[in-house]
């Protein structure tokens, strides 16, 4: 960590401390706060013209106390001794009106985390504008160098952001670490007979060295938008549908969202009293790894201070765990499971299929690349979305499809799961490979 990002981190830290100070100073028994300072570039190209240049500077400031089971929370993005009293004595008055709750309060002192590992999240990247704009005109130029089909372009931006996050408590807890996030993406639009169609593609890390290069992502997204000129309609079918590793993410994350503390103290969940039950087929694991160096979803602690572990979340296709924070876990009389905030680089294993198997495996079906809306029920756990792309036969691509629906419900569609290929996605928080599903509604014309 750099001497700046050292001096930044001490600053917050000190802000902290100022905050708990003053909640124990106007009475309350116990307060938390977390504080985090960004700075950042950010530059979009279109048709080979700057479009935007943005700086950001961003702070922000969150305090929350308790007066033995009630609390109040406020916030403010000013770090001045004034605004400090006055949001902290905001807190407290908002507290002294709410009523008692009895699972109410801060995480469990025992779970805290003491020891924070370097997860090498931190890596600023020194991008002059000029040279964010010159990889930005060269990521679209790729793109649209790909063919003369390739009309138009909604831009290409780079962006670079770097801060820090503190977070303690009165229970002596104090915590923090500086993390950084870079990316490149392009969008683009293609032109035939049949119409238009658009599509894009996008690389993300901690480090800029770990990103896909510029052209490389232009070519992708060119390359992408190009296969899917003159897409059709499909007839209503049943039939197996894979969903690209980019996509099948959703799929997990909405798994997630039905197995959340809040989803089941309020009994608004289609895998409600499943622990221990059999959800996905058994050849299936997804556990959590926060420990992952330089992984976008990396933390030494959630955002309640309780250190984060790595665990199975299922295991045989068994549902090992939910997913709790402190709050939640009190209502359903169960541990906090570290994970205030949502989950650390949830993994799906992968088998031993690479993508090309997995087409071959399914033989003839739907292949998603594309999915729009958001018609997923976690009470009932139906499915039903618009999706774009491939129709395949003989394991093979056919052509492009487009304005279709896929159609299910969650808890059939993952007992469904036939195979999870190797291509895992690792540019976001639930690292998978493609999924196929045994069968699904396709409906279409």
């Amino acid at each position: 960590m750099g001497t700046q990002a050292t001096q930044n981190q001490q600053e917050l830290q000190a802000v902290v401390a100022a905050i708990l100070d003053e909640a124990q100073r106007l009475g309350a028994t116990a307060a938390e706060a977390g504080v985090s300072a960004e700075s950042g570039l950010s530059v979009t190209v279109r048709l080979g013209e700057v479009e935007t240049v943005e700086h950001n500077r961003d702070k922000g400031l969150g305090v929350t106390v308790y007066f033995g089971q009630r609390k109040g929370s406020a916030s403010t993005s000013d770090y001045s001794p004034e605004a400090i009293r006055e949001t902290v004595s905001a807190a407290c008055t908002i507290a002294k009106y709410t009523e008692e709750d009895a699972c109410a309060g801060l995480a469990d002192a025992a779970l805290l985390a003491r020891d924070i590992p370097d997860l090498d999240l931190h890596h600023p990247w020194d991008l002059p504008a000029e040279r964010a704009i010159e990889l930005a005109q060269e990521c679209e130029a790729a793109a649209r160098g790909v063919d003369p089909r390739i009309t138009n372009s909604e831009g290409a931006t780079v962006s670079s952001h770097a801060g820090n996050r503190v977070y303690g408590n009165s229970q002596g807890f104090l915590g923090a670490y500086p993390s950084s996030r870079h990316s490149v993406s392009c969008a683009v639009i293609g032109e035939d007979g049949a119409g238009m169609q658009r599509d894009y593609w996008y690389a993300v890390a901690r480090d800029s060295a770990d990103l896909e290069a510029a052209a490389s992502v232009g070519r992708r997204a060119g390359q992408r938008t190009l296969r899917r000129l003159g897409g059709r309609r499909l007839s209503t079918r049943q039939a197996p549908v894979i969903f690209a590793a980019e996509i099948a993410t959703g799929l997990f994350s909405n798994f997630i969202r039905a197995i959340r503390g809040e989803s089941l103290y309020r009994k608004s969940s289609f895998l409600l009293d499943h622990l221990g039950k059999q959800v996905f087929p058994d050849f299936m694991r997804l556990h959590e790894q926060p420990h992952l160096k330089k992984a976008l979803g990396s933390a030494p602690f959630d955002s309640e201070g309780v250190a984060t572990g790595a665990r199975d979340i299922v295991s045989g296709g068994v549902l090992q765990g939910y997913v709790l924070d402190s709050y939640s876990a009190r209502k359903l009389g169960m541990q906090t499971t570290g994970n205030a905030g949502g989950v650390h680089n949830l993994t799906v294993d992968s088998g031993a299929l690479d993508f090309d198997g997995l087409l071959k495996q399914m033989g003839d079906g739907l292949l998603v690349t594309e999915m729009m809306g958001m018609g997923v029920n976690i009470v009932t756990g139906d499915y039903s979305r618009g999706a774009a792309g491939f129709w395949v036969e003989n394991g093979e691509l056919q052509y492009p499809v487009e304005e279709i629906t896929v159609a299910g419900n969650l808890k059939d569609m993952l007992r469904g799961i036939v195979a999870v290929a190797d291509d895992v996605d690792q540019r976001g928080n639930v690292r998978t490979g493609s999924v196929l599903v045994e069968r699904m509604t396709i409906a279409g014309e």
